[in-house]
């Protein structure tokens, strides 16, 4: 007989649950919304408007509002990378340098990003900057740390080329797989106002990464995975990729939209690009992890947990919208 009686107050247990789960969701909902910068910021601190060329002297920087004239841009963002930068130039300007001599029509930049940095990073960019000349090496030193995406964002918003690629300071993605994200871009078109995205992908290595990671490790990885795919991008199976080429309409109008500048970039630029119906392309890049990452392991991935979360609550109340600015 005691068992009918319990159904009834387990019902209302779980209905005071569900209640304040509810009051809860609405309550970070209320956060996210209130707490919401409504548009990016583009600011450019005045010592961030020129970069010094190779003679020493400073020069304006471009805008990508500007007609395109370099074939690519590549776009280096660098944090304290004084040890990992120069083996991920040397490699990348071996390959750009062959690839001009074979077709001189190719022309290209690379636009490092010190975003800073508390070592010697501007120095050891300027040392090819002066051996290649600035016209095809580019040192872009921030005033203050903005994190990855708002370094990138910089990167991109000096640059003069028709194609942007996005390319980690640390080298891990072999560089000559360019032409494999190259070939994913061209497969997309014909391109919706010129705009496409072609997202290198470590996700076909992900058996062997699991095996030499920690369980716990792990674990955050797929719990981040699931948050990803759950909350803002379905089709994209790796977001975190640092190797990814955009035609440059597609650049201008993802990076004048995005609000997030820590390591969930990615994934808001993705969700901003299948919110405006831009193509994308996954394709497999050869990739080695190289010692020295900023990633800290729990609090980063909290922070972009947390990130996730507000990127699909704040774009779902109109707290954020897929609107464009020019920076200035």
């Amino acid at each position: 007989m005691a068992l009918p009686l319990a159904l009834p107050g387990a019902a209302a247990v779980l209905a005071a649950l569900a209640a304040l789960l509810l009051l809860l969701l609405l309550l970070v909902c209320m956060i996210a919304h209130v707490t919401a910068r409504r548009m990016p910021t583009l600011h450019r601190h005045e010592e961030e408007k020129f970069f010094v060329n190779a003679e020493g002297r400073k020069e304006s920087v471009p805008s990508i509002h500007d007609p395109p004239t370099r074939e690519l841009s590549v776009v280096v963002p660098s944090y304290n990378e004084e040890d990992r930068l120069p083996l991920m130039m040397d490699e990348a300007l071996d390959y750009l340098e062959k690839r001009q001599k074979r077709d001189p029509s190719f022309t290209y930049e690379v636009i490092v990003v010190d975003d800073g940095s508390k070592d010697q990073t501007t120095k050891v960019a300027m040392k090819y900057c002066k051996k290649y000349g600035s016209d095809k090496v580019r040192v872009l030193s921030l005033v203050k740390n903005r994190g990855k995406g708002g370094a990138v964002r910089m990167g991109v918003f000096s640059s003069r080329g028709k194609k942007i690629l996005m390319a980690d300071a640390d080298g891990a993605t072999k560089f000559a797989d360019i032409e494999k994200v190259e070939e994913g871009l061209k497969n997309l078109q014909p391109w919706p106002n010129q705009m496409a995205i072609s997202c290198g992908s470590r996700a076909h290595l992900e058996k062997d990464s699991i095996a030499k990671r920690s369980y716990f490790r792990t674990l955050l990885m797929y719990g981040f995975h699931f948050l990803v795919w759950f909350l803002c991008v379905k089709e994209i199976r790796d977001t975190q990729c640092g190797f990814k080429l955009l035609t440059r309409e597609a650049a201008s109008r993802t990076f004048s939209t995005l609000h997030i500048e820590r390591w969930a970039f990615d994934v808001e630029l993705l969700y901003i690009a299948q919110r405006l119906r831009i193509p994308i392309a996954e394709v497999a890049v050869n990739w080695t992890e190289i010692e020295g990452s900023k990633l800290v392991p729990f609090w980063s991935w909290l922070q972009m947990g947390r990130d996730l979360l507000f990127i699909r609550l704040r774009y779902m109340t109109g707290a954020w919208q897929l609107e464009t600015r020019k920076c200035n």
